[in-house]
Order: C-alpha cells, then sequence, then structure tokens
C-alpha cells in the first residue's frame, strides 16, 4: 500500500469524481463537513489562501482536507500559520490508519503550499476526546483555549515547525 497527499490541482479526471464519492459517518458531518461543502470552499471562488489534498492510497483517493491562510484564515488563527480543516476519511476506509496517515504527511505538505508558514493550526470540538488524543500523537499542542463554535465549545490546537 502507498499512501501520498496530493494537492487536489494534481488529480486526474477520475481521481476528482472519486474525491466527490467521500462519504462520511451521518454523525461526524458536524464536525468536519461533507465532501460537497469542502469542495465548494475550494472551488466555488478559488483562493491562493485555501488548499485541498487527497490522500491516494494505491492511486485512489480515500481522504480529504483543506488547508487555509490570509484571506480565507480564520479569525481564530495566528497570522504565521495555516489552519486545517474538512478533514474527512470516506467511511468504507476508515479504521485502517487513513487519518493518521494524512497528519503524518501534513506539515511537508503545508509547508510545500505554504513555505511562509511556521506551523499549523486546527479547531477541534472541546468533547472530542477521541480527535483530541489522535492530534496530539502527531504533535498538536492545545493552547488551553476553548471559544464557542458552530455546535458548541472547540479547543485551538497547534503544530509548530
Amino acid at each position: 500500500m502507498t499512501a501520498l497527499l496530493v494537492p487536489y490541482e494534481n488529480l486526474d479526471a477520475l481521481q476528482r469524481q472519486q474525491v466527490e464519492a467521500i462519504e462520511v459517518h451521518k454523525e461526524q458531518i458536524k464536525f468536519s463537513g461533507d465532501i460537497h461543502g469542502a469542495l465548494h470552499s475550494l472551488l466555488s471562488k478559488p483562493s491562493p489562501g485555501v488548499k485541498g489534498f487527497a490522500l491516494l492510497v494505491d492511486g485512489i483517493p480515500v481522504a480529504f482536507l483543506l488547508l487555509k491562510r490570509p484571506p480565507a484564515l480564520p479569525a481564530w488563527a495566528n497570522e504565521h500559520s495555516a489552519t486545517l480543516h474538512a478533514l474527512q476519511v470516506d467511511q468504507r476506509a476508515q479504521g485502517k490508519g487513513y487519518g493518521k496517515a494524512c497528519l503524518q504527511a501534513l506539515p511537508e505538505a503545508a509547508r510545500l503550499a505554504f513555505p511562509e508558514i511556521k506551523g499549523i493550526e486546527l479547531s477541534v470540538d472541546a468533547d472530542n476526546e477521541t480527535a483530541i488524543a489522535l492530534y496530539a500523537r502527531f504533535g498538536f499542542v492545545d493552547s488551553g483555549e476553548a471559544y464557542k463554535g458552530r455546535i458548541g465549545y472547540e479547543r485551538r490546537m497547534g503544530l509548530i515547525f
């Protein structure tokens, strides 16, 4: 098995169709959104501040994520970072380590996409202990700050390069 985190713009037409077929479990949508919302963010108003990435396993997309920089950077983020959004692993491929593969490849992909950044930040539901633990295993540190998000309190986590 070969897993690569590839910029969306480098995908061929078939791989782009396969990205559109990524589905997360219904209960995950409130946290990650769905693929149609993520692709809308990426494609409706193209911006140098929004980059999409697909995790390809043997050439087939099994996961997707977005990275954002100014002018698309959220208000809670540090101006010298990129922010992670819409991390989605297809429900048919969950439990196989693909979320971990995305996080492992993310720092290098982020630095290539945005050479000026000094780290990556993300926002995670304060009650999502599984996600918080996963991000921590990959070096993300909880800032200790919580804020009221769309669906409840969220924690900021960051990875400094």
